[in-house]
């Protein structure tokens, strides 16, 4: 074959003359992240290998922290506080604490991941979605402690007797932090970059969180202080509140004999629970705009 046929045979196979340029970091938005697995794998990998290098107890930290941090809550509010007269009150705590410290970590780390990686972002061509979800997913590795450590709670009460809805309505609920916790770290990371004190602002919130769900107290208590009145609707407006709930549903109300389900729950458990994993999807989608509006302006204020 001569060269001309065979230049012509190339330029037919990759007729780049008519294939538009785009930016070597271009990109689809989240969903680059799940085009792009090997390298949001290497990222997770080197975030967690970044957290325990050179830590003698490494992944253990995992399992301590949040057990010291539950033995804690539990004194102060299951005995000095007298919250011990509710059944299975460590299980029902440390329900909400696994969702609690996975919203909060997830947002934490989702809104310093740009600056923390300030040097990549600077020198590759790659979505920067990739940095505040590989943010959710290692938050979400560290989370699978957790879940062992109440699943052994629970099975040690020896009155856990789990079913279908209840471990529905768990999935659920961790579905809406997720999605939650996913949006407001996307949205917060470019934020951040252009503030530098939003930071600091997301820490001072997330100091107060766990005040604000019905974790440390039942839901009862929301309705004897405040009805079924719009104080009620604004406790129960808040995505994490509804999740606590759900996952409360299918790991703390499953291990009780005497918790009356109309006083541990609201009548609409499920349907607040689907109207707030679409409102979740909605500002997900809502993110991911704000984030491709402003992610142009980062790597020159990262300098």
């Amino acid at each position: 074959m001569s060269l001309k046929a065979m230049a012509d045979k190339v330029s037919v196979r990759h007729d780049l003359e008519h294939t538009a340029l785009t930016p070597p970091s271009a990109t689809s938005g989240l969903l680059e992240a799940f085009r792009r697995r090997y390298l949001l794998r290497l990222m997770v990998r080197r975030e967690i290998q970044a957290r325990y290098a050179r830590s003698l107890f490494g992944l253990a930290w995992s399992y301590i922290n949040p057990t010291v941090r539950f033995f804690t809550f539990y004194f102060v509010f299951g005995i000095l506080l007298a919250r011990g007269n509710i059944q299975n009150f460590a299980i029902h705590l440390f329900a909400g604490m696994v969702l609690v410290h996975y919203f909060t970590e997830t947002v934490n780390s989702g809104t310093k991941s740009l600056l923390t990686n300030k040097g990549v972002v600077q020198k590759m061509a790659m979505p920067r979605e990739l940095f505040p979800f590989a943010s959710m997913l290692v938050s979400l590795y560290h989370t699978i402690p957790q879940m062992i450590i109440l699943t052994i709670a629970c099975l040690w009460t020896r009155t856990w007797d789990p079913d279908l809805v209840g471990m529905g309505a768990a999935l659920l609920g961790f579905t809406i932090v997720l999605l939650f916790s996913t949006s407001l770290g996307l949205m917060f990371s470019v934020f951040n970059v252009l503030l530098r004190d939003f930071g600091r602002i997301v820490q001072t919130f997330l100091n107060v969180l766990p005040f604000t769900v019905p974790m440390m107290y039942p839901y009862s208590m929301i309705t004897e202080r405040f009805g079924t009145g719009w104080p009620h609707d604004l406790v129960m407006a808040n995505p994490l509140a509804e999740a606590v709930l759900l996952i409360q549903r299918g790991f703390w109300w499953t291990t009780t004999t005497s918790e009356p389900y109309s006083k541990s729950f609201p009548p609409d458990l499920w349907q607040r629970g689907f109207i707030m994993l679409g409102v979740c999807v909605v500002l997900l989608a809502f993110a991911q705009w704000v984030f491709s509006r402003l992610e142009a302006r980062v790597p020159e204020l990262l300098i």
